[in-house]
């Protein structure tokens, strides 16, 4: 294992600051508190640069709000100047973790998706069922409050194998620290807010523990995840009982984690295999029925605020071409007719044609 030292240089220096806030700023610069702070940006950059080198830096409380994707969330919003931090530290800790993942694991990397995992899971499903031809289980299972479960300490010891630069774990501490759900004493907290970026990067690295387990000692070929959700598939369901076992015993061992015991289910290729807002099928794939509801809700919001002048032409062009590449990774060529007819008619010519011509 590579051992990364003198990292926090890097993290902290201008030019990684001001890349990190070109990139956190990117489609925010009309949000008020993003407004206020570029207002004054070199200032604002090099003070924060000088609290960090001096090592006085401390993050910030957070602003709570809920928001519904599609189910409701429970979202906590650091500062300007914190999400600038986040952004620094995932830029330099991104390049050392993410070479180690699995190829299978989909969350919140360069390249990789929600299409990409969908993508993969038919081809594996092709490759189990011999092309069709043969039985195709699928596992699915999802794990019971993640983001609020993960402890902080057992994240930590992770990192620290691999980082052995005392400055960088202590901004990574200060971070992790500055938000928890739970807490069973002084020194075992748990929960990681889902508004920070680096918060993708921390599942990623926690749930990698449980990736390397399933690939390299329990020898599972066909396997893939997103966040905490992650399917298991094989051409005989007899092995999944002991699997399960197994993965429970680890999750709670190791990672103090545990599934969802509602969403841990067996499903047959043929009868549908829902993943990610889609449903896999032999030689096809369809959007999940939510999915379809929740496209056509969305949809109409967006046209009624056109109407009415509360949303921009180029909001509504960014949201049509969202939902087109949703349609357009399934076999939905009727629903797509269907949203033509009901829906998109009431746009004026110049959205219509862009779309569909």
């Amino acid at each position: 294992m590579k051992i990364y030292r003198q990292l926090y240089g890097q993290i902290i220096s201008v030019e990684n600051l001001f890349l990190s806030w070109e990139k956190f700023s990117k489609g925010k610069r009309g949000k008020p508190d993003v407004a206020f702070f570029e207002r004054h940006l070199e200032e604002n950059i090099f003070a924060l640069h000088r609290e960090l080198k001096a090592k006085i830096y401390q993050h910030g409380s957070y602003t709570n709000f809920y928001i519904r994707d599609p189910k409701v969330r429970y979202i906590s919003k650091a500062s300007v100047r914190d999400r600038i931090v986040h952004h620094a530290l995932f830029r330099v800790l991104s390049t050392i973790f993410e070479p180690t993942f699995i190829a299978t694991s989909f969350s919140c990397q360069i390249g990789k998706g929600n299409h990409e995992g969908v993508e993969v899971l038919a081809q594996l499903a092709r490759k189990v069922s011999q092309n069709y031809t043969k039985p195709c289980f699928a596992l699915k299972c999802d794990i019971k409050k993640f983001f609020d479960s993960v402890d902080h300490q057992i994240l930590l010891s992770i990192m620290t194998k691999r980082v052995r630069d005392v400055a960088t774990m202590d901004l990574v501490r200060d971070i992790v620290g500055s938000y928890y759900v739970s807490q069973t004493d002084l020194f075992h907290r748990q929960g990681i807010p889902i508004g920070n970026l680096t918060s993708q990067l921390f599942a990623n690295i926690y749930m990698n523990e449980f990736d390397q387990f399933i690939k390299h000692q329990l020898k599972v070929q066909h396997y893939l995840r997103y966040t905490d959700d992650f399917i298991i598939l094989s051409d005989s369901k007899d092995e999944f009982d002991t699997l399960l076992l197994q993965v429970k015993m680890f999750l709670q061992e190791k990672l103090h984690l545990s599934l969802h015991k509602h969403k841990v289910n067996v499903r047959t290729l043929h009868q549908g295999i829902d993943f990610l807002g889609y449903v896999v099928k032999p030689h096809y794939r369809i959007l999940r029925t939510k999915t379809r509801k929740r496209l056509i809700r969305c949809m109409n919001a967006r046209i009624e605020a056109y109407q009415s002048g509360r949303l921009g032409e180029e909001k509504v062009f960014q949201s049509l071409h969202s939902y087109q590449g949703m349609m357009c990774h399934a076999h939905e060529y009727r629903f797509t007719k269907n949203l033509k007819n009901k829906v998109w008619f009431r746009l004026p010519p110049v959205f219509y044609n862009s779309y569909f011509y």
